[in-house]
């Protein structure tokens, strides 16, 4: 059953003016998404971020994305490496994705990585890992959407995801 939409309604939606940055900040937080990093060595320092829009997008070829703020002051150097690593947060990193989107110089201490010959650095106890080329940019308003080209894959079967929800990180509960 279909109920009649006003004049000022659009879709069955109630007409919306007030699409500020924050208040969608707030609408998108309610979907669910898994947290990565992205990192390489540039210039002989390690480089990277996390990201909570990371998506699978194709197998042939095999193709992940993640989208980038604009004004990311990281990004400019970090798209310039040969190849990037991607490790997707377990559930433990908590504080790990709070340190990757913290100060640029301490992004990395004390935390254990591995490193390729191609420069591609992931977090040692990831729950899946990709090393990555970077195989388009896609501007998309504030952001720009990153293709990357998967060269390798690796996962734990033993590992639950971070998740971010709301502006805060949690975990799944195990499912049977």
């Amino acid at each position: 059953m279909s109920l009649p939409c006003a004049s000022s309604d659009v879709a069955g939606f109630p007409v919306n003016h007030d699409l500020d940055p924050a208040r969608l900040r707030k609408v998108f937080g309610i979907f669910p998404t898994g947290v990565v990093a992205v990192a390489a060595e540039v210039d002989g320092r390690l480089l990277g971020l996390a990201a909570s829009s990371f998506t699978s997008v194709s197998l042939d070829p095999p193709l992940v994305s993640f989208s980038i703020a604009n004004v990311s002051r990281t990004w400019p150097d970090l798209r310039r490496a040969v190849h990037l690593g991607v490790t997707v947060l377990a559930d433990h990193h908590g504080a790990v994705a709070r340190q990757l989107a913290g100060p640029a110089e301490t992004r990395f201490k004390g935390l254990e990585v591995a490193l390729s010959d191609d420069g591609a650095v992931t977090l040692a106890d990831g729950s899946a890992k990709f090393d990555t080329t970077i195989y388009r940019e896609v501007e998309a308003g504030d952001h720009t959407i990153v293709l990357l080209r998967l060269h390798a894959a690796e996962h734990a079967d033993h590992t639950q995801p971070l998740v971010f929800h709301r502006s805060g990180f949690g975990r799944l509960e195990q499912l049977p």
